[in-house]
């Protein structure tokens, strides 16, 4: 099996709706993704050829993704009040609402589901919430 691997990282903030301790306060991260693709044959004809994918298409697709994150606020749905919401709209501050708990757990299955809705045969998606902790989603 052929496995190509890229990374990209953004810098967001959240925190833990319900939870009981630090993470529950708003609080940032630089997180980092690594997506690893792969294939048991590689492309046979064309500019492709020899390749799984273009690792400048790859990149640049997980990219995109890491880039909807970077500089953002990013929160769960239903867990901060209307008038929050709308507080943070009339300041002008981008923000995310995403219908997940914003973990790392959930961020590696998120943007495996991601990549996987491109087109590309995704093995494993790790993210870092820091340098030293990451999760990892892959599926059988």
């Amino acid at each position: 099996m052929y496995i190509l691997k890229t990374e990209a990282a953004f810098d967001s903030a959240h925190f833990l709706y319900g939870y009981e301790g630090k993470c529950r306060n708003i609080h940032g991260h630089r997180w980092k993704i690594e997506a690893e693709i792969c294939a048991e044959e590689l492309v046979s004809e064309g500019q492709t050829r020899g390749m799984i994918v273009d690792f400048g298409d790859f990149k640049k697709d997980l990219k995109e993704i890491a880039d909807s994150f970077d500089h953002r606020l990013i929160y769960e749905m239903g867990t901060l009040k209307a008038a929050t919401e709308q507080a943070l709209a009339d300041e002008g501050f981008a923000v995310v609402r995403v219908d997940f708990r914003p973990t790392a757990e959930n961020f590696s299955r998120h943007i495996f589901g991601l990549l996987k809705d491109e087109g590309y045969s995704v093995k494993r998606v790790t993210v870092y919430e820091t340098p030293s902790n990451c999760a990892v989603y892959e599926e059988d």
